[in-house]
């Protein structure tokens, strides 16, 4: 347990000192952002007032002194401290990754034991081809579709947000309805890909699990075919496990994207907006916040499959 919680805070270190790095050595800084019309002089005072000119040596002595003191800068762009702004955002895009992953999880698992039950059948063979086309689909172009369609075509949901503007006006049954909306095509753009995902991983355990012979000893005890799946199932329950907390970073990546398009306000929404602003201070905190949750998600695979089969503990 020890040694997994190093290795985590070195994952996270590691990240954060190459995603400052590499801004650092980017084209361009606060100064630059500001535009065309602004004068020298005011981007000389700029860059002095931040510590731009200095050494990068001497910035990253800087950041990590106050990384250390658990001070996470002040968004030049937003101008208030960074934890502020990730108070705002983490919990949206948490509570949105949240809702992604159980309906991929339930969704695929459900999906992937149909399958790997009917191996070789033509509703399987149908279910996955549908299955892979989706897998194909980038978040990005997915949601984009969802948007046109859903919401500017047939205006069935709202487009961007996470409430109206007259939510506070609302009763409380309305203003469920109204979150509900709001999040239906950002949730859908960001689970349907999971869902393939986690369907696939599922139907190869499960068709494998079928032909263990756990499985014969049990028909040949005269089990019903649905307890013989039940068990079966089970059985194949360790990759999905482990998927779930690999499946954290192709979230918070996709989430990105889906932020962007439907205007979520969230922490992808907060990072392209950082990067668009050269706000060095709000990239870097988003940066470590995804490698911790990254982090964290492997390290909770690992518990959860040992938990699920207790011969892959560590003595």
């Amino acid at each position: 347990m020890i040694l997994r919680l190093l290795q985590s805070v070195a994952v996270v270190f590691s990240a954060a000192t190459l995603a400052f790095v590499l801004l650092q050595l980017a084209p361009g800084d606060p100064a630059t952002a500001l535009g065309e019309g602004i004068a020298p002089e005011l981007r000389a005072t700029i860059r002095a007032q931040y510590g731009l000119d200095d050494s990068l040596a001497t910035q990253y002595g800087r950041w990590l002194w106050s990384l250390l003191r658990g001070d996470l800068g002040w968004s030049r762009d937003q101008h208030r401290p960074v934890a502020a702004v990730l108070a705002d955002a983490l919990p949206r895009s948490l509570f949105l990754m949240g809702c992604a992953l159980i309906v991929s999880v339930v969704g695929g698992m459900l999906i992937g034991a149909w399958q790997g039950a009917r191996a070789g059948s033509r509703r399987d063979r149908t279910t996955s081809t549908a299955l892979l086309v989706l897998y194909s689909l980038p978040e990005f172009w997915l949601a984009l579709v969802l948007l046109v369609v859903f919401a500017h075509q047939l205006g069935w949901l709202p487009a961007t947000g996470i409430t109206d503007e007259m939510y506070r006006y609302m009763s409380t049954r309305q203003q469920f309805v109204d979150r509900v909306r709001h999040l239906v095509l950002p949730l859908t753009s960001l689970s349907l890909v999971g869902v393939a995902v986690f369907a696939r991983y599922q139907r190869e355990a499960m068709q494998e699990s079928m032909t263990q012979a756990f499985v014969r000893t049990a028909r040949a005890k005269g089990l019903t075919e649905s307890a013989v799946r039940r068990q079966a199932w089970r059985s194949a329950l360790l990759p999905v496990i482990t998927l779930t907390g690999l499946m954290l970073p192709a979230l918070i990546t996709g989430a990105v994207f889906v932020e962007r398009v439907f205007a979520w306000p969230g922490m992808g929404f907060a990072m392209i907006r950082a990067i668009e602003a050269r706000d060095y201070p709000v990239v870097s905190a988003g940066v470590i916040l995804g490698s911790a949750v990254t982090a964290l998600g492997a390290a909770l695979a690992d518990i959860a499959r040992e938990i699920a089969d207790p011969r892959l503990r560590t003595p």
